[in-house]
């Protein structure tokens, strides 16, 4: 119920904390599971002191419980240890803090994780985070490689070692986190998104060496996954040994067994690729070298062939060839123009002898009129009618005189 309060007429401090305890009174017991930071048991005090750490987020809440309630767990429970704790909220009105008082606390077992994290395996399986199309490939040669691991730990100094003396002048940003313990998580994933965001990473390795299922934990988390998942830059978890295999390995872009083998797997080994490229070059000056020699011998191949050897042969085929076929011309055409000339004499020869003028050559005379009509009949002929006689060798007139009469032959 909210309270009437103005600035003329404020609460004391005590009555709101009063208030509060009532409020959180009226809670129930609920069972929480987090991760023991701090762990304080005093010699003769009856009150053990615990701080409850969510492993995926930087909250934290106080805990209390009974000395006897905590040493049936004492055995087998220490700082780091993951627990599930019965307890009810308590508010405690003189300091004004809110712990959790614990009556009871069981451990959270191996075989439980592991089961949780099957579970959560198959969740972010069925989201597509670990499908294969996802993967993206490394750089064949990256110029700034993005480190996340333990400070002066092993796997750092695997990675650099390694790295640097496949290929002297690789580089590396570092970034140095806890990799076990409640804060790994949020170190981790702090260090993946920085590097993330540098524009010049090309490439992020996650390494750590090998511990127990509990130690490795922190890299099944689901927040470190999913910060994974969202990278744009290529990630490769190296983390424990060849069995150890947390969800990172599974949505990485690659795999390593071991930080070696990350090194190994990411950066090219110069002598390698020294000799790479020298047994390139061979084959590459093989191929050109038979190359070479295949055009020469086709070359001289195409040389050695006569009208290669002799170009001037071919031009006088061909001119012979030519000259033959002008004289064949010649010929065909001389055939031609003689026959035709023959041809065309005795048609002039028939035409000669059937014209006028060769009758005319014979004797023959043509009666013209006048008008230069031909007299055909006789009978067109008048008496004294003056006439124009055509001959060979010119013409001349005459005149027409009457017809004698006809003499009737004896019978």
């Amino acid at each position: 119920m909210a309270l009437n309060t103005s600035p003329e007429a404020p609460i004391p401090v005590g009555q709101v904390s009063r208030l509060i305890g009532g409020w959180i009174d009226r809670l129930g017991a609920v069972w929480v599971e987090g991760q023991i930071t701090q762990l304080s048991r005093r010699p003769g005090a009856g009150v053990v002191f615990l701080t409850l750490r969510d492993p995926s987020h930087d909250i934290s809440l106080s805990v209390t419980c009974y000395r006897a309630v905590f040493d049936r767990i004492a055995d087998v429970v220490s700082e780091g240890a993951r627990v599930v704790v019965h307890a009810k909220p308590e508010w405690y009105a003189p300091r004004g803090s809110l712990s959790l008082r614990a009556t009871e606390i069981k451990p959270v077992g191996v075989g439980e994780l592991l089961a949780r994290l099957e579970q959560l395996k198959k969740s972010l399986a069925a989201e597509g985070l670990f499908a294969v199309e996802r993967k993206r490939p490394l750089p064949f040669l990256p110029q700034l490689i993005g480190l996340v691991c333990g400070r002066a730990s092993a796997a750092e100094r695997d990675v650099l070692e390694n790295a640097r003396h496949r290929w002297p002048a690789v580089r590396f940003e570092v970034r140095n986190v806890p990799v076990q313990g409640v804060h790994a998580v949020p170190g981790v994933v702090a260090a993946i998104e920085e590097l993330d965001a540098a524009p010049d990473v090309d490439v992020i390795i996650v390494a750590r060496g090998g511990g127990s299922v509990e130690d490795l934990l922190p890299f099944s988390d689901e927040q470190l996954v999913r910060t994974v998942a969202a990278c744009r830059t290529p990630l490769v978890s190296a983390i424990g040994h060849e069995p150890d295999s947390p969800l990172l390995d599974l949505v990485a872009d690659l795999r390593a067994s071991t930080p070696t083998d990350a090194a190994k797997r990411v950066v090219p080994d110069v002598g390698e690729e020294l000799t790479r490229v020298g047994q390139l070059r061979e084959r590459a000056l093989r191929c050109v070298t038979a190359h070479l020699d295949r055009e020469e011998r086709g070359l001289a191949a195409a040389r050695a062939r006569p009208c290669m050897e002799r170009p001037q042969r071919m031009v006088d085929e061909r001119e012979e060839q030519i000259s033959a076929l002008a004289e064949r011309g010649r010929r065909t055409l001389g055939h031609l123009l003689d026959r035709a000339d023959s041809e065309l004499a005795h048609t002039r020869a028939r035409v000669v002898a059937l014209s006028p003028a060769a009758t005319l050559r014979r004797g023959y005379a043509v009666l013209q009129h006048a008008d230069g009509s031909v007299v055909r009949d006789a009978g067109e002929v008048t008496p004294e009618e003056e006439l124009r006689a055509r001959v060979a060798e010119g013409e001349f007139t005459v005149r027409a005189v009457a017809a004698p009469p006809a003499v009737t032959p004896p019978a």
